[in-house]
């Protein structure tokens, strides 16, 4: 089975095309595929097939624990750059269908692209209960803290701190899960915590079924809108711990994400290990 290792601002995916799959991919073959020391290891898997309605591929995106992620704008931006790379198409312009709807790229060269991802609400199913403005309280450390949800083809819980200092003091491994399983978000949720700070947003983000990531592209875009709700502007820069991305916000709240990825190692797993995984 040949794959490809991508990474996004350390954000880091085993690419597969469906083609090559000796068998199903079930839950437990992804865990076993993500594991770092019984797999090649990765924060998830991107399988890529035949696209239809004039799609170039259609991409499921798959979390460490096995389960089934929406949406991925690190994800969706590797399997971009894979695509435009290994001659999928010849074009810079695209779409690529999800389980969350279309995301249309715009590669601009061998390492950067800007993401369409479609329009982000602050209500619907993910939280059922939630007001239009997607504005609630949880507590975290012991604290009650104001949230805003915000869904961005999947859910995201956006936690405003007023220091940068606050946000780099919190123990996300021991606060997160209970935020991600609240019975409120009845398909769990992504959770960002963020500050301003003098350029941009700074965020560190827990993610659905993977834990404390150095970035996320959704969770990016969910702290974002919340800023930008919040009274900053259409275009936010958002710095995580593998780097920056930026925002832009347009009418109707859509989402254009703009970053960098780039491929870690192309490889060929051995058949003692498609053996283990069937």
């Amino acid at each position: 089975m040949r794959f490809e290792k991508w990474q996004a601002l350390g954000n880091d995916y085993l690419i597969v095309e469906a083609d090559q799959l000796p068998w199903e991919l079930t839950p437990e073959r992804v865990r076993g595929l993500c594991h770092p020391n019984f797999g090649p290891g990765g924060d998830g898997v991107l399988l890529l097939s035949a696209g239809g309605d004039g799609h170039v591929a259609n991409l499921k995106i798959f979390n460490p624990d096995g389960s089934e992620a929406e949406l991925s704008g690190n994800g969706a931006r590797e399997a971009a750059m894979y695509l435009r790379a290994r001659g999928w198409t010849d074009k810079d312009e695209f779409t690529i269908a999800t389980t969350a709807g279309t995301v249309a790229p715009q590669i601009h060269d061998a390492r950067n692209c800007t993401m369409a991802l479609g329009s982000a609400t602050t209500s619907g199913p993910d939280w059922p209960d939630g007001p239009a403005d997607g504005l609630g309280k949880l507590q975290v450390s012991g604290a009650e803290r104001v949230f805003r949800f915000v869904h961005v083809g999947n859910p995201q819980v956006t936690i405003e701190f007023q220091t940068v200092e606050e946000v780099e003091a919190l123990d996300l491994p021991a606060i997160g899960p209970a935020i991600e399983t609240d019975p409120r978000f009845p398909n769990r949720t992504n959770v960002s915590f963020w500050a301003r700070e003098s350029k941009g947003i700074r965020a560190r983000i827990f993610e659905r079924g993977v834990g404390e990531t150095m970035s996320s592209g959704t969770g990016s875009s969910g702290a974002a809108v919340a800023a930008h709700l919040g009274g900053d502007g259409d275009s936010i820069d958002v710095r995580l711990d593998g780097g920056t991305l930026n925002v832009t916000i347009g009418e109707g709240l859509s989402l254009d994400l703009t970053g960098w990825a780039i491929p870690v190692y192309a490889g060929v797993l051995a058949p003692e290990t498609v053996e283990e995984l069937s």
